[in-house]
């Protein structure tokens, strides 16, 4: 599996020679060898490349995101079902019941508002965290009470103050999308590698969404998101400064930052983002694979370290 994220936001011209990523760019040239490369992030509309290079990173599975004219992800390729067992696995997915749908989806639900309370927690501010944690015991099989939603409007109130707003356009917002951006192309590019129909989701459904279950997976994700844009953005006035090139290259970084690892509510020591979002998708297709009654085992990422 790649290790290293390659972020272009200068005008180049990418192609593929002995086994490599070629940059030719005014300052110079450089190569980096694809066996190394995760994700390759185009953050310039002034990038030409090469079918051949296109052809040669859908072989090795590795995710090339693309950027709309705001500099936000809007776009990514990968391998064309490249899992050796892909019928099978699309055969479990298509045929999982409702109620194992609804399990898994209390499964990642209680993940996240937990990791929401420990994201505050490192951040020192603790005074939401006790029914933040509530809410985590209260949630049943699918949600049908919505503490989701009841979690996330007291976690980004207490984050970022009583007037924040996720849909109002401020370098918080924009550092937030960028990241959620990257790290839900890595888990759809982690799901097609393994054989998954990543526009079926267990809870999300939109019929223009071609990730729906990359957007179910990556819940418990986001309060890691959020205390990294936090820390990258920790000495930056929100008020006066752009997503800049050095902003994002900074958030591109966390896709190889350590995370701690849970597996069935048991700490399993730490992983990178990248490696932690190929297991949380190996054990969604061993889970499925499971008998109705069994409860789901899935490799999530566990709360945030002090």
């Amino acid at each position: 599996m790649g290790w290293r994220s390659v972020l272009i936001s200068q005008p180049a011209h990418l192609s593929y020679k002995n086994l490599a990523l070629q940059i030719k760019q005014d300052q110079g040239q450089a190569q980096v060898m694809l066996e190394d490369i995760a994700a390759i992030v185009l953050d310039n509309l002034q990038i030409t490349l090469s079918a051949q290079l296109l052809s040669a990173c859908a072989q090795c599975n590795i995710a090339v995101i693309t950027v709309d004219d705001t500099h936000l992800p809007n776009g990514v390729l990968h391998g064309f079902l490249p899992h050796s067992r892909a019928l099978k696995v699309m055969q479990a997915q298509l045929g999982m019941s409702r109620p194992q749908q609804k399990r898994l989806w209390q499964t990642l639900i209680q993940q996240k508002i937990i990791n929401q309370a420990s994201a505050l927690t490192a951040l020192g501010q603790t005074t939401a965290c006790h029914q933040l944690y509530t809410f985590a015991r209260q949630v049943k099989s699918g949600d049908p009470d919505n503490y989701e939603a009841q979690a996330a409007q007291l976690y980004f109130k207490t984050l970022f103050g009583k007037g924040f707003q996720r849909r109002d356009e401020s370098l918080v917002n924009a550092a937030l999308n960028y990241s959620y951006s990257l790290v839900r192309s890595a888990l759809a590019r982690s799901l097609v590698a393994y054989g998954f129909l990543p526009a079926f989701g267990l809870q999300h459904h939109n019929e223009q969404n071609a990730f729906n279950l990359a957007d179910d997976l990556i819940e418990p994700y986001r309060p890691h998101i959020d205390y990294w844009v936090i820390q990258a953005l920790a000495d930056i006035d929100p008020q006066t400064s752009d997503l800049t090139t050095a902003i994002k290259a900074q958030l591109v970084n966390f896709l190889h930052q350590d995370l701690p690892r849970i597996e069935n509510n048991q700490p399993q020591g730490k992983s990178t983002l990248l490696a932690l979002v190929e297991a949380s998708v190996i054990s969604l297709s061993q889970t499925i694979n499971q008998q109705a009654e069994q409860p789901p085992g899935l490799v999530l990422p566990g709360a945030i370290e002090l």
